[in-house]
């Protein structure tokens, strides 16, 4: 398709230009029309070639972050409520937004609209931004005619998600800062201290003990070796990062997450909060059941946790109730078990699942206060060998150096 410039008027006289995607003029002039505009002039726009390059080709493009899309349901929110025509606010969107990215996925979604895509459809061709929960949202709205309450419905889930990925991040950023700080310094006291220390202790002339022995080995190994240390540790880092990008790397990964310690339960507990979180907002849309685990299993962000919601839905394929297939899953304690059976029984299951939700993150929130607490005691074990083994190191030669002084 060719793009085309044009300069036209809207309903109230006012001057607009633009640059629009068409198969020929006539059928930009049609899109401009059915845009309520008035065609003044269009021109079919010829990209020069030139010798400069441009360096943003090369550079990777923003992401559409969590807060952009928080932002993106409430407008849309507020403008379909309005009566808004869906392309008019999709284009004031774009012209509006601060991420590149965003305006430009915005402008594309326009486009399509004009031809005759769905609102929905337009989005799943973009799917590293709208994910599959947020695309069946957007269908299920326009199928029912109820697109400003599929919108406020996705300003919650979004919430939610924002809210639960601050609270992990939160908890782990002062641990985690602590080990790189620790590191670090491990690494600068092993290539620049430690070989002070060692051409000092070689003029003594004594023997060393065994830890300055180990420090010093060590060391020497780090000042001539580092350009291998460096090699080894970017290949173990981009080699794991690629590994876990593949099937079998992501789902392994996935598991492992689940059983590291004091961190699994909480990594566990927020996906099942996703899922029951997710499961009840696509139930009391009118999704049906089937295609709702579809979705969800594909959007929980654990693969490990995927397949056990693809087995759910095989379940129920197969015949079995929804208690009975999540019983099946091993994923869900007894309590959220009856209540699931429940819900089922008396056709409450959305809102029970709700209640599933907030018990799981009401779960997260007290594990992340504790989190803080259990963590402490196993950084100050940490530091305090650090310090012994660098004591024991630095600290006994100097002893038997003041020793050798005196005799």
């Amino acid at each position: 398709m060719a793009k085309f410039s044009y300069l036209g008027r809207n309903q109230q006289g006012d001057k607009v230009e633009g640059v629009i995607e068409a198969s020929s003029v006539d059928a930009a002039a049609g899109m401009l029309q059915s845009q309520q505009l008035t065609p003044v002039r269009i021109e079919e726009t010829v990209e020069e070639s030139s010798n400069h390059i441009d360096l943003k080709q090369f550079l990777p493009k923003p992401k559409v972050k969590l807060d952009d899309l928080s932002m993106f349901c409430r407008q849309m929110y507020a403008l379909t409520r309005s009566g808004m025509p869906i392309v008019q606010a999709i284009r004031g969107l774009a012209d509006t937004s601060k991420n590149e990215r965003m305006a430009e996925v915005l402008n594309q979604i326009a486009s399509e609209l004009v031809t005759g895509n769905s609102l929905a459809v337009s989005m799943r061709h973009h799917g590293d931004v709208f994910s599959h929960i947020f695309v069946s949202m957007v269908h299920v709205g326009e199928s029912t005619g109820k697109l400003d309450d599929a919108f406020k419905k996705l300003i919650d889930h979004i919430e939610l998600e924002r809210e639960t990925r601050s609270r992990v991040k939160q908890a782990i950023r002062y641990p985690a800062s602590v080990v790189i700080a620790i590191t670090v310094a491990m690494f600068i006291i092993n290539l620049f201290v430690i070989p002070q220390f060692s051409k000092v202790f070689s003029k003594l002339g004594a023997d060393l003990p065994l830890p300055t022995v180990i420090l010093m080995a060590t060391s020497e190994f780090s000042v001539q070796y580092w350009w291998v240390i460096l090699l080894v540790m970017l290949a173990t880092f981009f080699g794991f990062r690629y590994y876990i990008k593949t099937d079998d790397g992501e789902l392994w990964w996935d598991r492992i997450k689940l059983k590291l310690p004091l961190m699994g339960k909480i990594f566990e507990k927020v996906a099942l909060s996703r899922f029951a979180r997710s499961f009840a907002m696509m139930s009391e849309s009118g999704v049906p059941i089937l295609q709702s685990l579809n979705i969800i299993g594909a959007s929980i962000g654990n693969r490990y946790i995927a397949n056990a919601v693809a087995d759910m839905r095989r379940g129920i394929e197969r015949g079995d109730s929804l208690a009975r297939t999540s019983a099946a899953s091993g994923m869900f304690t007894p309590l959220i078990l009856q209540m699931i059976a429940v819900g089922e029984e008396t056709g409450s299951v959305d809102k029970l699942l709700h209640d599933v939700a907030d018990f799981y993150e009401e779960e997260v929130d007290y594990d992340l206060k504790m989190l803080s607490q259990a963590i402490e005691p196993i950084l100050l074990v940490f530091m305090g060998i650090m310090v012994v083994v660098l004591a024991l190191g630095v600290f006994l030669p100097m002893w038997e150096l003041s020793s050798a002084m005196k005799r």
